[in-house]
């Protein structure tokens, strides 16, 4: 808890991730404590009654609100810059919510096409079952988003940068187009992390985490979070958070306060690597294209640097083929395959039969998601340690 004197709101990225949301109990440990617990007492019945009115305050049952939950909430908020924050139990939950929060039967949804498989399979499997449409879009062509906007538009989905293949969306123009008919603008930003995009100051209405990757950034608990007006979210949140159960748990969520002391130590040294690894591999004549943000090969470069103050973590490389990409995978003795991202260990996966298996080959190929196709999230181990496994890797594929 700030001093009287003090305004979190004031301090910097570094400050705001170890004291923020902090509010020592009568104990005055220096760790945050974990209140597992499900439910709350009351000092009377009048207590109850006026704390389940809301004219107390106070938390009434562990689904709906929990102090640990609470000051993760307050922690990510203040980094983020954002008026609320609200914790889930895993990124997709936060998600779903996020899109399913904002229409209704004869709305319309208008998204990238390059988004994460369970967000294409939640807009074209599951919201049309409730009388809700969706148009893709190529992120990255102004003109498409323009052309894809109706006067029932009520929500933009915009994963940026996507995954896997990193492709960027001009946050302030979309945002801009949504404005002109009242649509609100959800962003995914786990690619590009807290510390390196602000989607809130771009336009964006709502910002969506898994807070599993690099918020955590130890392979250890799962969680979400969605941030924006406390307005909107108790407008369009509230109450389905209330009912449908998505609650993030106290212990998960102490294991992410814990990792946002630490994140922007962590995704900054990764970013300097993954810069590095990117040259190299951009570079090995067995590569058919390496993709990086802060890259100058990237092809939207420029505007990654107007809304981005980093690369991120990720780099994604196109080998040609599937054999090509198993020998590389197999040929790693350091990074590990796996279908995580943003941990503190470096990990590659092969989307097409992992993270992007559900779709079809067609849709994947219409993103740009090829059996060549790697995703590498880079890790906090020996830059020179990383570069001589890769290397290796690059050979043998």
């Amino acid at each position: 808890m700030a001093r009287d004197d003090e305004n979190p709101q004031n301090w910097e990225p570094a400050t705001k991730l170890i004291r923020g949301g902090i509010d020592r109990t009568r104990f005055g440990e220096t760790a945050e404590p974990i209140f597992m617990t499900q439910g709350y007492v009351y000092d009377s019945a009048e207590a109850a009654d006026a704390r389940f009115e809301g004219t107390e305050p106070g938390f009434v049952y562990t689904r709906y609100g929990n102090p640990t939950v609470l000051a993760f909430e307050e922690r990510l908020a203040l980094l983020e810059g954002a008026e609320y924050c609200r914790g889930f139990a895993t990124g997709m939950a936060a998600i779903h919510l996020a899109i399913m929060g904002l229409v209704k039967a004869g709305d319309h949804i208008v998204a990238g096409k390059a988004l994460f498989g369970s967000c294409r399979w939640i807009l074209q499997n599951w919201a049309p079952r409730f009388g809700v449409e969706t148009t893709i879009v190529d992120a990255p062509d102004l003109d498409q988003w323009r052309a894809a906007f109706r006067p029932n538009t009520t929500c933009v989905l915009i994963e940026t940068p996507s995954n896997p293949l990193l492709e960027l969306t001009d946050l302030p123009a979309v945002a801009a187009m949504a404005r002109e008919v009242g649509a609100k603008v959800v962003v995914d930003n786990v690619f590009a992390t807290p510390i390196f995009q602000k989607p809130l100051q771009l336009g964006a209405d709502v910002v969506a985490y898994s807070a599993t990757k690099h918020i955590d950034g130890g392979g250890r608990a799962m969680g979400g979070a969605l941030l924006g007006s406390k307005a909107l979210l108790d407008e369009a949140y509230r109450d389905p958070y209330r009912h449908t159960g998505p609650s993030l748990s106290p212990f998960n969520a102490w294991v992410l306060l814990k990792g946002l002391e630490t994140l922007e130590l962590r995704v900054r040294r990764q970013a300097e690597t993954a810069l590095t690894l990117v040259d190299l591999i951009a570079q090995h004549p067995k590569t058919k294209r390496a993709l990086y943000p802060f890259h100058k090969s990237h092809p939207q470069y420029e505007l990654a640097q107007r809304q981005m103050s980093g690369g991120g973590t990720v780099v994604a490389l196109d080998l040609g083929s599937r054999a090509a990409a198993f020998n590389f995978l197999n040929a790693l003795r350091i990074v590990d395959i796996s279908n995580n991202l943003g941990d503190a260990k470096s990990m590659a996966t092969h989307p097409s039969t992992t993270t992007h298996r559900s779709m079809t080959e067609e849709a994947r190929l219409e993103v740009g998601v090829t059996d060549g196709c790697i995703r590498l999230s880079v890790g906090l181990e020996g830059a020179g340690d990383l570069v001589r496994d890769v290397s290796r890797a690059l050979d043998a594929a």
